[in-house]
């Protein structure tokens, strides 16, 4: 093979492979530079948190966990105990007890843990109370809506957490949503305006643009392979168009002498 023949073709190569992929690479680096230069926290919402959240009032005596649990093997509903513990509904402690059911799927349920009865779902009403007490700063709300898997997507904001789940926006600069679990009353997820954007370059980072989590997805293999090629293609073509290849490759014919 030539030497122009060679060289044309590592120079075709990367520079179809470079328009193929350079897309990709932009995206790449503009989702970089956001990650890099954002708050993680500030991005979770964390900074919108109150700090009482999580506090529980402990001043009357609770009952035993063993006592709504046995209610709820009792009734028939769950096959199974799976785990317990203490969360705040409305500053009044509860049981959370995660169980089977008798088909084996996961489920919820919530007891009071003074009472022992197994509380209903949270309304809409209680929904309000509980996403604002977990604000820092009181905001006025503008919407509220019921999450549930059939109006969900796959890429939905609140994606990969338990269903039905209330979504309370606020009317404030961040474009707050928080988001709670209908069953238990527990916050689930802060969302906002900076978490949207996160989200959207964290799809166009990963190339997976049905469920945004998925890094494993063979279209992220495909071009972070493309990417190699055209990395090693460009060093490569560098390397044959220097001079000391020119040099080189003019020594090696002097050594061959003339052709015969």
């Amino acid at each position: 093979m030539k030497r122009r023949n060679y060289k044309h073709y590592i120079r075709k190569t990367h520079r179809y492979l470079g328009v193929f992929i350079g897309i990709q690479f932009v995206f790449w680096t503009v989702g970089g530079l956001y990650f890099s230069w954002t708050n993680i926290k500030e991005i979770r919402g964390d900074h919108l948190r109150a700090e009482h959240e999580h506090s529980i009032n402990f001043e009357r005596a609770m009952a035993p966990p063993q006592l709504p649990a046995e209610k709820l093997l009792a009734s028939g509903v769950a096959r199974s105990i799976d785990k317990i513990r203490i969360v705040d509904v409305l500053g009044t402690p509860h049981y959370e007890i995660g169980y089977r059911t008798l088909d084996k799927k996961e489920e919820f349920a919530v007891a009071d843990a003074i009472t022992c009865e197994i509380r209903s779902a949270i309304t809409e009403d209680e929904a309000i109370r509980i996403a604002t007490n977990a604000l820092r700063t009181k905001q006025p709300v503008k919407s509220v809506m019921l999450i549930t898997k059939e109006n969900v997507g796959g890429h939905h904001e609140y994606r990969e957490k338990p269903l039905p789940a209330w979504a309370v926006s606020f009317e404030n600069t961040d474009d707050l949503t928080v988001y709670l679990s209908a069953q238990t009353g527990q916050i689930g997820a802060f969302r906002t305006g900076n978490w949207r954007i996160f989200d959207f370059l964290w799809m166009l980072h990963t190339m997976d643009y049905k469920e945004r989590d998925n890094i494993n997805n063979y279209l992220l293999r495909g071009f972070s392979a493309l990417g190699i090629v055209t990395l090693c293609s460009g060093f490569l073509l560098f390397f044959v168009s220097s001079k000391f290849w020119r040099r080189l490759s003019a020594r090696r014919r002097m050594s061959m002498g003339p052709k015969r």
